[in-house]
């Protein structure tokens, strides 16, 4: 007899981020904790898998299928295309949590999708009303990610200015990266 299982839900909104980079996190912990926000998650280790078909579908139409392993488990997430509100980056993702990295890896194989592009960080996730801030170190510098309904006021809060984030995906930053590093291995990995 087998065992039956619970359906897995999927989640779907709207993802609503300002990402800035070159940031101190050390100060922004701190103002943070002066705007009393609650540390949600500690720093933790984060390996992303960008999946696509053929010569870049799914990227030639501005979507991203991603495949994460974290502090938290794994979870696959297909985001769509991304349209701008002033500084706010918005687009429509469906995500879900897996219980096997793996098998989903092997799944989305074999259904004709190769891992396109990998990157890592080490992600320590903070939370104040319905805004999400996640501090990450990464192998090209420090970022803080705003996401959610009045990210922009909360950056403006932290001393940011949602003016000056950072249009560029973490993949978009590490291209032009490796376009004035070359050498670097072709994926945004720890050495």
């Amino acid at each position: 007899m087998t065992e039956r299982r619970e359906p897995v839900s999927a989640t779907s909104h709207e993802e609503r981020e300002l990402k800035f980079g070159g940031v101190e996190l050390a100060h922004l912990r701190d103002r943070l904790l002066e705007l009393q926000a609650e540390r949600v998650a500690p720093p933790a280790f984060e390996d992303n898998w960008i999946f696509d078909r053929g010569k870049g579908e799914l990227q030639k139409e501005g979507a991203v299928l991603r495949l994460r392993v974290d502090g938290h488990g794994a979870q696959i997430t297909l985001k769509g295309p991304a349209s701008w509100e002033e500084s706010t980056k918005v687009r429509s993702e469906l995500e879900t949590r897996l219980d096997d990295a793996e098998v989903m890896q092997e799944i989305l194989r074999r259904l004709g999708y190769k891992v396109h592009r990998r990157y890592q960080k080490m992600r320590e996730e903070w939370r104040l009303g319905a805004v999400v801030i996640s501090l990450d170190h990464t192998p090209i510098g420090d970022f803080a990610e705003f996401e959610g309904q009045g990210a922009d006021k909360l950056a403006k809060r932290c001393g940011l200015v949602p003016e000056e984030a950072e249009k560029r995906s973490y993949l978009e930053l590490y291209e032009d990266h490796v376009k004035a590093n070359p050498g670097e291995p072709p994926d945004m990995v720890f050495k």
